[in-house]
């Protein structure tokens, strides 16, 4: 029975999700498998990978043979890695300790080099943040002034229509007593 590592379809329309499955290589793609091997996330960034190591080691040393998808990641997590190690510890190459330490220096490396991409992209957003928080306020600064001057207009103009209210009354209240005035000698 030929085997195949590949990745089995999982999630909804727009937000897949795949198990790293082991399968016959006629089974259909989502359907019945020998092995689950692990998980493939890639809707977040970075893609979420959860792989049995030792599972899939042993189903790379006895001939699975990967997907084109599943070797990339297979090889990310380094499992090709030690597969090619271990070939060299059968042809006698170097020592199993050996290949151990190449793996661990390889492991060490990588976390390294991933942990310092994360902290760019980190510290890319808090900088973007940053500069969306500083545009932000300064727009806030901008619709706040606008809208004192505004409001310092509209007090103006009630003040201005309140003072000719008031000068009217005072002009019709004058007028108003010139009348009277007028008429108390007429009723005399």
């Amino acid at each position: 029975m030929a085997t195949k590592i590949r990745l089995a379809r999982h999630g909804h329309k727009d937000y897949a999700y795949y198990h790293i499955v082991v399968a016959d290589s006629r089974a259909p793609r989502d359907g019945k498998y020998i092995e689950r091997i692990g998980s493939y996330n890639p809707n977040i960034n970075p893609a979420a990978i959860d792989l049995d190591f030792d599972r899939a080691m042993y189903w790379v040393g006895v001939g699975a043979q990967p997907t084109d998808t599943v070797r990339h990641i297979l090889s990310e997590e380094g499992v090709m890695l030690m597969k090619h190690l271990k070939g060299g510890v059968a042809k006698g190459a170097f020592n199993e300790e050996e290949a151990q330490r190449r793996f661990n220096a390889w492991k060490a490396q990588k976390d390294a080099k991933n942990g310092k991409i994360s902290k760019e992209e980190a510290d890319k957003k808090i900088a973007a943040e940053k500069k969306l928080h500083a545009q932000e306020v300064e727009t806030n600064k901008a619709k706040a002034e606008a809208i004192a001057a505004k409001r310092k207009a509209e007090a103006e103009a009630l003040a201005a229509a309140a003072q000719e209210a008031a000068q009217e009354a005072a002009a019709a209240e004058a007028e108003a007593k010139g009348e009277e005035t007028a008429e108390e000698p007429k009723a005399e």
